[in-house]
């Protein structure tokens, strides 16, 4: 289930990852795993999962996240079976919990994933900056395309760049480390 190009993808939400790190913003990654026997696997997968003799399986390659965006101390993981995000999992109320009001979407596929998410977070209420080089899918031609409809209903398009450079500088003060804080003051 590789999607051509994601890897150059990967190195721009590498950037992100950096400099939201750098500014002590809450960063989650979002990850799929299906069970071996494809009891979960959504009906539209379904067939390419058999194909395949599986795929996303926890534990094996091509499941994990890739070295370059591991997760590190502190940040959270999120485990999803459908293309959005916030279906049936515990984002929306972590990130209402963490104060977040606004979202940078990053990953591929953009039709697919990337739209889901996005469409969700925009239905909650989010502001969504969804990062155009940050984000991918098997053509560019597609990527466009749903680029624009996202666009059409609100969400901000900016590339990697445009995006580190929209962050204070210098940071202020690191948010993660404030909102612990926080929780353990039993603000």
């Amino acid at each position: 289930m590789e999607v051509y190009g994601a890897m150059k993808v990967a190195e721009k939400i590498k950037e992100a990852l950096d400099a939201c790190r750098k500014h002590g913003l809450p960063i989650v990654h979002v990850i799929r795993y299906y069970r071996p026997d494809g009891s979960d696997v959504e009906i539209t997968r379904y067939e390419a999962f058999k194909k395949a003799g599986g795929a996303l399986i926890k534990g094996t390659e091509g499941a994990e996240i890739v070295d370059i965006l591991k997760p590190q101390e502190g940040e959270y993981v999120i485990v999803k079976q459908r293309w959005s995000a916030f279906f049936q999992t515990e984002l929306d109320v972590m990130l209402k919990r963490l104060g977040v009001d606004q979202v940078v979407v990053t990953g591929v596929q953009t039709p697919n994933c990337i739209r889901g998410t996005v469409w969700d977070a925009n239905s909650l209420d989010y502001e969504v900056i969804v990062l155009t080089d940050g984000t991918g899918a098997k053509t560019q031609e597609v990527h466009e395309a749903n680029l624009y409809d996202m666009k059409n209903i609100g969400v901000k398009l900016m590339t990697t760049e445009e995006f580190i450079n929209s962050l204070p500088n210098p940071p202020k003060e690191n948010l993660v480390e404030k909102i612990r804080k926080d929780i353990e003051e039993g603000k």
